[in-house]
């Protein structure tokens, strides 16, 4: 079996949205409706709001740690970096893992993102 969808939940929808509304486009998913996102193969992505007090997103705290996409080619991830920069979205610098070239990124809930290009014949994750 395989995933068929993800739910995160932010803080703010408000403040959320804008972000994922301009990355999830440069990886291939398609709006279905508010807050739910198609990747055309079977899977979705869904946000919903968080209850407020709830306590903010940790690095090693239990739930989601990240959220992997595998990129065509290292321009791909350069030209993620640069279209989300271009939308005023705070962005790191490019990342080589031995390799692999990757872009980490937060959304406005501190919900980390990957984008990485593996060459041929290097493993996805170790």
């Amino acid at each position: 079996m395989k995933p068929d969808h993800i739910t995160i939940l932010v803080r703010s929808l408000a403040k959320s949205m804008p972000y994922y509304d301009a990355l999830l486009p440069l990886l291939g998913y398609d709006k279905q409706k508010d807050h739910i996102w198609h990747d055309g193969d079977g899977f979705y992505l869904q946000f919903s709001q968080a209850k407020s007090d709830t306590a903010d997103y940790a690095r090693y705290a239990p739930g989601m740690n990240h959220l992997g996409f595998g990129a065509p080619d290292a321009d791909f991830v350069r030209m993620v970096r640069e279209t989300m920069a271009a939308k005023g979205f705070a962005v790191p610098d490019i990342q080589d893992l031995g390799g692999a070239t990757a872009l980490f990124m937060k959304d406005p809930d501190g919900i980390r993102f990957e984008i990485t290009h593996y060459p041929p014949g290097m493993a996805v994750v170790d």
